[in-house]
């Protein structure tokens, strides 16, 4: 009797071990997905961005979304990529201050399509999924680095992934000269390392959003991220 009693209670615990691993792995993914569910809830609910402040300063992030009419006249670069004809001299100037100082830069990213950017989104969720990601936590890694269609500041024309030549210079030695200069261009880092509990995206240093040369200073001397500093103004 003693010995059905001492099996019926190792067999009571395994099933009520088996139930809490239940429970915490029907937990875990059904925070995944609600997470997911929230985002999607939130882009369809989306403000969007608005140019009150000047089209420098326009605010394009998760929650605000590129206006419709937005229209954006490019000036091609020497390796193809393209920009905002209005940043264009500035861009220029800190590229052509760089290399003289023996830093060079490349322009790794600039202006984006629609059909651009949903491809780079594609891309990243398919590089979850194939490290063992299901849809949606595949989805939810992949807006931490891509912006969905519609929400990429690259589809503005106003910012750059800037990064070394790789030949010439390092990546780090690039992100050290636009952390300390680039701000006397009009340029600022967009995604702080400090900041991503507020921009929703991972530190990138080498993503710059251009906001001109007033806005930029103030930024960068209060160490303020661009959604505290429009925060401010209104």
């Amino acid at each position: 009797m003693r010995q059905k009693a001492r099996k019926n209670r190792r067999h009571g615990k395994r099933i009520v071990l088996t139930l809490l691993v239940l429970i915490l792995t029907i937990s875990a993914v059904l925070a995944v997905a609600n997470q997911t569910v929230l985002q999607d809830f939130l882009h369809f609910n989306a403000s969007v961005a608005s140019m009150e402040h000047g089209w420098n300063l326009i605010l394009v992030n998760g929650e605000y979304k590129i206006p419709k009419d937005w229209k954006v006249e490019l000036t091609e670069l020497s390796n193809g990529q393209s920009v905002d004809s209005r940043i264009y001299p500035d861009l220029q100037q800190m590229f052509d201050d760089m290399r003289a100082q023996g830093v060079y830069p490349v322009v790794a990213s600039g202006y984006r399509t629609a059909k651009k950017q949903q491809e780079l989104m594609d891309e990243k969720v398919n590089s979850f999924l194939a490290q063992g990601y299901s849809k949606s936590e595949a989805k939810s890694e992949a807006k931490k680095w891509v912006a969905d269609v519609g929400y990429s500041e690259h589809q503005t024309g106003l910012a750059v992934d800037i990064n070394a030549d790789g030949v010439n210079s390092s990546g780090q030695q690039v992100y050290a000269w636009l952390a300390d200069n680039a701000w006397k261009y009009g340029f600022i880092l967009r995604y702080p390392e400090d900041k991503t509990e507020i921009t929703k995206t991972d530190y990138e240093p080498w993503h710059y959003r251009y906001v001109g040369a007033e806005s930029a200073a103030k930024i960068y001397e209060s160490g303020l991220c661009l959604e505290e500093y429009i925060g401010m103004m209104n």
